[in-house]
């Protein structure tokens, strides 16, 4: 299974989240942190990442007589490459979208969930916006966005840090008769 079939799907998208952070995790704990979806589907889609190579096991430890596995991520093996992109058809990309939008909202339901949750603290934004933009001007925008997230992707988990969530999308809208003046 190639790498855009393994990640387009919500639950392996999901999962691949799920370890971000240079987490060491077993497929129960896995199983915890997405507890909306069966014990039995998260360990099947756990061994197809590990086949494709997008997990690895980082090690295996004996527990009442089963092997206990712990994954961990192999980043560069866990997003679709600029060929791949390149080379998608539309219905890929629709495919593409939809695993992620299903696993966006499944992550958002399982936040709205909790005990407390309060999304004013928490500040949580899910706005839309229309921007006009020349190639140059898009291209600037993507740079700068690119930039300020990279800065943070490298950070470790930690008692002061909690995981977000962040999706960026970008995309044009279609065209309509209508110009601007």
């Amino acid at each position: 299974m190639d790498t855009l079939e393994l990640l387009a799907h919500p639950v392996r998208l999901r999962i691949v989240q799920a370890m971000a952070g240079g987490r060491v995790l077993t497929t129960a704990q896995l199983a915890d942190r997405i507890p909306d979806v069966h014990k039995a589907t998260v360990y099947r889609h756990v061994g197809l990442l590990a086949e494709g190579g997008v997990l690895e096991v980082a090690e295996e430890q004996r527990v009442r007589g089963a092997v206990e596995r712990r994954y961990r991520l192999q980043q560069e093996r866990a997003s679709v490459g600029p060929d791949t992109i390149a080379a998608m058809s539309a219905a890929d990309h629709r495919r593409a979208f939809t695993a992620a939008m299903a696993a966006l909202l499944a992550e958002f339901t399982g936040y709205l969930e909790h005990d407390g949750v309060d999304p004013v603290t928490d500040l949580v934004g899910y706005r839309q916006h229309v921007l006009w933009l020349s190639p140059r001007e898009r291209a600037e925008l993507i740079g700068k966005m690119r930039d300020a997230i990279t800065d943070h992707l490298s950070h470790p988990p930690s008692p002061d840090r909690a995981p977000h969530l962040l999706s960026p999308i970008l995309f044009p809208l279609a065209e309509t008769d209508e110009q601007p003046q």
